[in-house]
């Protein structure tokens, strides 16, 4: 059974930098390909950055380009999130998730979800 933990949210100002971890269990995550999404109240879920596990290969959501870094750590199985110049408009629950993808980094239909982190940003 699939687990994701996340760790690290929290309440910063404007301008600043956080770092959000994904620690994965249960399984071997060769061909999938992890995520990183976000939701405010009354919103749909968005894609924020996406990693292939085989390839590396990362893809970010257009608000995500240049300020956010996604990137994993094979020894420990965990995916981070480095969050930089931090906008208002970036305060939401930020959930970790993973799908079966093969070589590919899909924004859409993944099926394993952590339970979330929340990350306030004050202008």
């Amino acid at each position: 059974q699939v687990q994701l933990i996340e760790s690290g949210g929290g309440f910063v100002q404007a301008g600043g930098s956080l770092r959000l971890s994904c620690a994965a269990s249960g399984r071997t995550f060769s061909g999938y390909a992890m995520g990183w999404f976000r939701q405010t109240p009354g919103k749909e879920r968005e894609f924020v950055a996406g990693i292939n596990w085989s390839t590396y290969g990362t893809y970010y959501a257009n608000s995500a380009k240049g300020r956010f870094t996604i990137s994993r750590d094979n020894a420990k199985n965990t995916v981070y999130l480095q969050m930089n110049s931090l906008k208002p408009e970036d305060t939401a629950v930020y959930y970790c998730a993973a799908r079966q993808m093969g070589l590919l980094i899909p924004t859409t239909g993944y099926d394993q979800w952590g339970q979330g982190t929340q990350v306030t940003v004050s202008s």
